[in-house]
């Protein structure tokens, strides 16, 4: 029987996200056995630093690259987890200089304009640990957690404000690199492709947001399109999209960010970087 080994982190949520992935993928191969390895990343190991000034790109993911170079998320929103004393409430309704605990500059980038009343502050550790802090310490009067990652644990009952493109959009495949206060969201409306993307100073002051469109045949291939089986294109497989949308879709990232460079993204962010260096 051929043996697939599938590599994930330690942490409690990584293994349910990989149980689960692999419980899926043993109904569409019965065939295969499939073996779980679990690694310690260098976002796992460095705990005692904010993880914008350990200065690495896929912190929670690089090891796991490299290991496959060597031989899903579900919802993609960010979610609002509030001190038992504040249930019921929501960021606009918290009291002035409520301290939100986020690792994460894209987040508190964009929620930094749009709740000037609120401060935030880095938070590091597991799930488990960042809901132990926020229940025990008394520093946060909420923190901010990936909506996929509640859901998974079984903690939706503590997901108070579920935060929509509005209010905070969501990282480019969570590989953005957590120094870099840069965000999208994408729609899919009519056969029309939406891809707003967005970049921040860190204090969400500045700001540059533009949306761009593109035509993609969601509905089946055309018979130029190419056979429909898996197609790998930026490193994602897609089941059954044609490949003249796949094409598409990569373009229209492509030029949204040369258009958002044109418009000055880059000199936002490297002063942002400056800043976060300097901190």
């Amino acid at each position: 029987m051929r043996v697939i080994r599938v590599g994930t982190r330690k942490s409690q949520l990584a293994r349910i996200q990989t149980d689960s992935v692999v419980a899926m993928l043993k109904t569409y191969y019965p065939g295969l056995q499939f073996e779980i390895v679990a690694m310690s990343t260098t976002g796992d190991k460095i705990l005692d630093t904010a993880l914008s000034k350990i200065g690495e790109k896929s912190l929670f993911t690089k090891e796991l690259e490299q290991a496959l170079e060597r031989n899903e998320r579900e919802s993609p929103y960010d979610a609002v987890v509030f001190h038992p004393k504040h249930v019921g409430k929501t960021l606009a309704t918290l009291p002035e200089k409520s301290v939100v605990g986020t690792s994460s500059l894209r987040r508190a980038a964009q929620l930094q304009r749009k709740f000037p009343h609120l401060e935030f502050k880095s938070i590091r550790g597991n799930l488990n640990t960042r809901l132990r802090k926020l229940d025990e310490l008394q520093e946060f009067s909420a923190i901010i957690l990936a909506a996929a990652g509640l859901q998974r644990l079984g903690w939706q009952s503590r997901l108070g404000q579920l935060l929509l493109p509005e209010d905070c959009m969501y990282a480019v495949g969570q590989e953005g690199g957590c120094s870099v206060p840069v965000a999208v969201h994408t729609a899919v409306r009519d056969g029309q492709l939406y891809l707003t993307g967005g970049v921040w100073s860190l204090d969400g002051s500045d700001s540059l947001r533009e949306t761009m469109q593109t035509g993609v045949a969601v509905g089946g291939a055309q018979p130029e399109d190419g056979p429909e089986d898996d197609v790998q294109r930026a490193g994602i497989t897609a089941r059954n999209v044609p490949r003249a949308a796949q094409v598409a879709a990569e373009d229209l990232g492509a030029g949204l960010a040369a258009l958002l460079l044109a418009k000055g993204a880059g000199a936002i962010l490297h002063v942002a970087r400056q800043l976060n260096d300097a901190r």
